[in-house]
């Protein structure tokens, strides 16, 4: 498959040679207040985020109350008590607001997005110009709306929790045959929270392995953990959720991170890209004295009168490696002293008759 290894958002690089991308996920945490969504994105700003990402839907659009009233939920979605038709509308985004946050989110300098969970959402906010879309993982299984979404010629940063590879494929081929390039494949376990045994980070490996396109995670483990795992192993794009407060009411905010906690966070992983280094092997500047102090050369072990031969004895490896390298220590000996050596000094070469 022939996805690009880096592509644009806006102005900023996605990928190969380019810092961790960071999507602050909202969710459902904007509690229903717009103004409130927006203090997020401004928040989100502020800790070095790249985008404050939203989701779009209608309850009747997402979920059969029907349906679910026909089972009995073990999960998150049974911790709410209560029909889940009505918890998704409660935490609607309405389309009227999407304007003002996008703009809002622009004019602060970070970029919105959103997963959009019908082709009525996406179109609205491919009016509005959005610059890459998030398909979440419950929907990559929905070939016709991976497909739709990969038409609009954005990038697409495809999520793949509780999928199988073979279904991975699947959506991944349907964005190729679109001509659409430009795809990131987030690793991702959809329980919230999820647990760190079934993280598998490596499955990052055999992404880029199998796929070629930037990979990452949408991570739902406490703390940093997974994400810096990931971003060692060359994630490009991170997404997790936000908040002002885990005490907070409503499905998404126990999980979440708070905006501290996610500002350590891409700080460390700052830290994490500079120590990743190029992988070429070489003695760096800060190292330019220690190389010397801590290596050994070749010193005299005691005086050595000028003509003395260079013996086992009076030859001592030592620091600092101001002297021969000790790997010629058979060389000199039996060698005669051009000069005369104290005990302690260095031996050169030119000290070799």
């Amino acid at each position: 498959m022939t996805f690009a290894k880096s592509f644009k958002i806006g102005d900023r690089k996605v990928g190969e040679g380019a810092p961790t991308y960071f999507i602050a996920e909202i969710g459902a945490n904007f509690d229903g207040n717009l103004e409130l969504a927006k203090k997020y994105a401004l928040e989100a700003k502020k800790i070095g985020a790249d985008c404050a990402k939203i989701q779009t839907f209608t309850a009747k659009k997402i979920v059969s109350r029907e349906a679910f009233a026909k089972m009995q939920l073990k999960g998150v979605h049974g911790s709410w008590k209560r029909p889940v038709d009505e918890v998704f509308k409660e935490v609607e985004f309405p389309h009227a607001w999407h304007k003002e946050f996008f703009e809002y989110c622009w004019s602060i300098g970070i970029t919105p997005s959103t997963a959009a969970y019908d082709k009525e959402a996406v179109d609205l906010v491919d009016k509005l110009g959005i610059e890459f879309y998030k398909i979440g993982s419950g929907d990559i299984t929905w070939l016709e709306m991976v497909e739709y979404v990969a038409r609009k010629g954005k990038p697409v940063v495809l999520a793949t929790g509780a999928a199988t590879l073979a279904e991975v494929d699947e959506a991944v081929r349907t964005i190729e045959k679109t001509g659409n390039k430009n795809l990131a494949l987030l690793q991702c376990i959809t329980n919230y929270p999820s647990k760190f045994e079934s993280a598998n980070i490596n499955v990052l490996n055999t992404y880029r392995d199998a796929f070629g396109a930037v990979v990452g995670y949408s991570d739902h483990t406490p703390g940093d953990t997974v994400v810096l795992g990931s971003v060692a192993i060359g994630a490009k794009v991170i997404e997790k959720h936000i908040t002002f407060d885990r005490a907070n009411k409503g499905p998404d905010h126990p999980h979440s991170m708070t905006f501290d906690e996610f500002g350590a966070m891409i700080r460390r992983t700052r830290e994490l890209e500079k120590a990743m280094g190029t992988g070429v092997k070489e003695v760096v500047a800060e190292e330019a004295e220690t190389v010397i102090v801590q290596r050994r050369g070749l010193t005299a072990a005691a005086r050595i009168t000028k003509g003395q031969k260079f013996t086992a004895k009076n030859v001592a490896v030592l620091r600092p490696a101001l002297g021969i390298p000790p790997k010629f220590k058979s060389a000199i000996v039996g060698k005669s002293a051009k000069k005369t050596l104290a005990q302690g000094a260095p031996i050169h070469w030119e000290d070799i008759a």
